[in-house]
Parts: C-alpha cells; structure tokens; sequence
C-alpha cells in the first residue's frame, strides 16, 4: 500500500508546474556595473535607465562604476559574476565592439556574456575646422587629395571608435590622412578648432556645441537615418557610403548562461522603460537615441560590429597590443 502511495505521489509531483525564475525575480537589488568613472555621458546613461528600470522591476539597481583597462576591469568581473540576473553591465561599443577588434583581452565578448538587450546609440559626425574650404563630403575627398600628405586627422586615442571611424573612411575613399591620436576627446576637438589638425569624426554630443558655434563643420553623420539634432546633414549612406553606419551604441548584458526567463523579463521591462517619452529627453542630452532590440537582436549587433572592426582593424594594420 505504501509502495502504491509512495508511486503516486511522485508521479503527482512530475506534472506539477514547477515555479520560473523569472516570476520570482528579482528578489533583491541588482548590481549594475558600469565600465567608466563617475560622471559623463556613459555613466549619466546607465543611472537614468537604470533608475526607470528598477522601479519597472520593483527592486533597486545598485550601479557600480568599474573603470579600469580601457573596460576590461568591469567585463571580466561581469564575466565571472553568477548568471542568475543579479549582475548586469552597461556594455558599450568599447568594451564589445572596437577592443576586442584591436587588442587581446582577457574576455570573450561573445561567449562570456548574455545579451540583455540594446540601450540606445548616437552617430558619429565626420567633422571639418571652420578653415577647411569643403563644404560637403565630395569636396572634402577633393581637398584631401590635392593636398597629400599635408592634412590630419585627431582621434580620442588609438583604437578608439574615433579612430576606427576616420580609418574607414580613408579606406573606402582612397584618401590620406595623418593620425593624431590625442588623450581623450576634449583635446582632439580643441586642436580642431584650432587648426593643428583638419577633420575628425567625434561622437555627435560631443560635437555639438561646437558645430552650433561654427567652430566646426558637420559633412556628414553615420547610421541609417539623419539625427535629429542636425536634421540637415546627411548621412554618410546618403552620400554614397553604403552601410557605413558605424555608432556609440550602449547596451546591458550579464554573465554567459543566464536563465532565458531571467533574460526575457529583464528585456521586456527594459524596452517598456525605453519607450517612455520622458526618457527620450534625458537620453537627447547625449544625442542618444533609444534603440530598443530583442536580446536575439542584441547578441548579433555585437557580433557584426566585432567582425567589422576586425575585418577593419586586420586591414589597416591596426593591433595595439604588439
């Protein structure tokens, strides 16, 4: 009889539902690491999202700055992290995009992380000193051809996407220019300005101000569509350059193997957060666009953009760990 009971009672147990993941999550506060210093346009993105996100949620998001080897610090301390929801990353075009690409990291950022889902990006702007005579992008690969050897470009240091971008543009034009690697934006802008050096493609919120004072010059943004922020530049698409849509982009992953149902509500309230009109504002002080994406279409941006500026980083010679 108890053998008969015993037999029941397990077979009762296999058809019980058994309880998801994601309906008791998150039980507790969720650390959010985000891979630079307190303060700038990075870090003012993952506390606005992230604010939003855990009262969406009903618990806190505790953002950790974690800065450090160029992002290195923060991807492998997420990396290692236990995969049940509870540590999350602000990933950038940095940290899964442009270092991995130029430099041997002690991360995979494919294999070591579960895509949560895409933040928002901003364009870069293919930008002229006032004293530059083009006045749009046919010009300009006039002027830098007439004048070989003479013209150079500044970036926010090697490897960066500022680099990256400029490269390719001197590879599918043909054109040369010398690189000036500077320490961060703020310089290469003020060298432009200056004129020490001639062009440069900085992220659009960096360059705006100076672009409204006429200190220097927009040819052209990268991306699919025109910013909204400079509604009359075109985009390097629309001047001839096929699927040159190169972005900041800004995004929130978590450590390989996480629970799918873990993963499906953090990007379900994610997008509910980006959606809200209120967000948009706070996010246009970066000229950052929200650019909500399923975690399937998260995972295969990074991909794509690791394999262009590999393929990039191959041909133009460009290794900075050698």
């Amino acid at each position: 009889m108890k053998r008969r009971q015993l037999l029941q009672a397990a077979s009762a147990a296999l058809v019980l539902p058994r309880p998801s993941w994601a309906q008791a999550f998150p039980a507790k506060p969720i650390r959010y690491i985000v891979p630079v210093a307190p303060g700038g346009g990075n870090d003012m993105i993952a506390r606005v999202v992230a604010e939003r996100w855990g009262k969406l949620l009903g618990q806190t998001f505790v953002v950790e700055n974690l800065s450090g080897g160029g992002g290195v610090v923060a991807c492998t301390t997420t990396a290692r992290a236990a995969p049940d929801g509870y540590t999350l990353m602000q990933g950038y075009v940095a940290t899964h995009g442009t270092t991995p690409a130029t430099r041997k990291v002690n991360y995979d950022a494919i294999k070591d992380f579960t895509p949560i889902g895409m933040i928002g990006a901003t364009p870069n702007v293919l930008t002229v000193g006032a004293n530059v005579p083009a006045k749009d992008i046919k010009e300009f690969i006039a002027y830098v051809k007439s004048n070989p050897g003479k013209l150079s470009y500044g970036s926010a240091g090697p490897g960066s996407l500022t680099h990256l971008t400029m490269e390719l543009f001197k590879q599918e034009t043909g054109a040369f220019m010398v690189h000036i690697p500077y320490r961060g934006i703020a310089p290469a802008i003020n060298d432009l300005i200056g004129g020490q050096t001639q062009a440069m493609f900085p992220g659009l919120a960096a360059a705006l101000p100076h672009l409204r004072s006429g200190r220097m010059r927009a040819l052209a943004v990268t991306g699919k569509q025109r910013s909204p922020q400079i509604k009359d530049v075109p985009t390097m698409e629309e001047a001839g350059f096929k699927g040159f849509d190169a972005m900041q982009w800004y995004g929130s992953v978590g450590p390989a193997n996480m629970p799918a149902d873990v993963v499906k509500r953090l990007n379900e309230t994610q997008v509910a957060v980006l959606k809200a009109p209120d967000l948009a504002e706070k996010l246009a002080a970066e000229a950052v666009e929200p650019w909500p994406m399923t975690p399937e279409q998260f995972g295969q941006y990074i991909r794509d953009d690791i394999a262009r500026w590999t393929k990039l980083a191959q041909a133009r010679n460009i290794r900075l760990d050698e």
